[in-house]
């Protein structure tokens, strides 16, 4: 899973980028060196994989993983937006995280001189919003020459550029199986799902609940305190949470937000090799499952021995699983639960 964070120069999204992924990247990376992306992979935690490796000693313990891309921030003067190389970055991740600055600070002001947290979700919406009606518009103009202009393709995304011009995100609309297929060639911005994050200054660390309640993918948390607790030793960072009153540190909040905003799970593949976490998405057959395994599982998919972590760790053994009938034998429609524990059986 990869997750963009996108924002105005000076919200702390790089700042960000730090407290999450642990890094030290340079926050005027992008002015100094014309760098195009920070990029971080951190280790999903999950107690369920570190109980199933204390069960099975395996000689790898693999958890799931999520990729941050942190990109040049947005150009706030007039005509600005993005530029073309952090546009190509955009549509190469699955979800964006709009870092957007609620912090004062006389030393560095904010690009558009102003301390605005909504206005500035929306401004970004909205620079999103118009990148999408380009593509939109060159493909359009592409059917109309080719003679197309009453096909499938042609009815979709006429009604995706009257959605865009009423200033609707192309992710608030219910499309179909068929044309979500057509729609994924394009990576719309607009259409991957998308959280807001907003940055607060130490002195109001619980962020603002009039924000919370407007925004329903939204959190708040301040990124300059969250790196200092990065950089603490582990065995001090609970006191320094306790202290400022933080229930948890950001990194595990902001997990738990994006699993929750691309409607992830996670299935477990156990033995003495390995144990591994797998990340799907809610509601994916059996059969799909299997191919993030391997795709020749997913060809010669059989069956599913299925068994619940919860049943699992009751009792930790896999004969008794089959006695007490809670390792279950399912087929490739299969909707796959969080916490399964599966066993692939195929032939290819």
């Amino acid at each position: 899973m990869k997750i963009g964070l996108i924002g105005y120069p000076l919200s702390g999204k790089t700042t960000v980028f730090n407290a999450i992924t642990g890094l030290h990247a340079r926050t005027d990376s992008f002015i100094s060196s014309g760098k195009e992306a920070n990029v971080g992979l951190i280790r999903v935690p999950d107690e369920r994989v570190t109980r199933l490796a204390e069960i099975y000693q395996p000689k790898k313990t693999t958890y799931a993983e999520i990729s941050f891309v942190d990109l040049a921030g947005i150009a706030a003067t007039a005509g600005g937006g993005f530029d073309s190389a952090t546009l190509n970055l955009m549509r190469q991740v699955e979800a964006f995280t709009l870092v957007v600055r609620a912090f004062e600070d006389e030393a560095v002001s904010h690009p558009l001189t102003r301390i605005d947290p909504a206005d500035d979700i929306r401004k970004i919406e909205e620079e999103m919003q118009l990148a999408d009606l380009i593509v939109l518009e060159k493909r359009l103009e592409r059917i109309v020459k080719e003679g197309k202009r009453g096909s499938a393709e042609f009815i979709l995304l006429e009604r995706c550029r009257e959605v865009l011009e009423k200033g609707t995100p192309l992710r608030e609309v219910d499309f179909g199986a068929e044309e979500l297929k057509t729609l994924a060639g394009f990576s719309f911005l607009s259409h991957k799902p998308r959280l807001a994050l907003i940055n607060t200054g130490e002195d109001n660390i619980g962020g603002d609940p009039a924000l919370k309640e407007k925004y329903e993918s939204l959190i708040s948390f301040c990124a300059s305190v969250e790196q200092q607790i990065t950089e603490l030793p582990s065995g001090e960072q609970g006191e320094f949470l306790e202290a400022l009153g933080i229930e948890e540190p950001a990194r595990d909040k902001f997990i738990r937000a994006a699993y929750g905003l691309m409607n992830l799970i996670s299935f477990f593949t156990v033995g003495k090799d390995e144990v591994k976490a797998w990340t799907i998405e809610r509601g994916t057959p059996a059969v799909r499952a299997a191919g993030k395994v391997h795709s020749d599982i997913e060809r010669g998919f059989i069956r599913a021995e299925v068994v619940s972590y919860a049943d699992f760790i009751a009792e930790p053994n896999m004969t008794r699983m089959k006695e007490l009938g809670r390792l279950r034998l399912e087929g490739k429609t299969y909707e796959v639960a969080d916490g399964d524990i599966i066993n692939f059986r195929f032939n290819v």
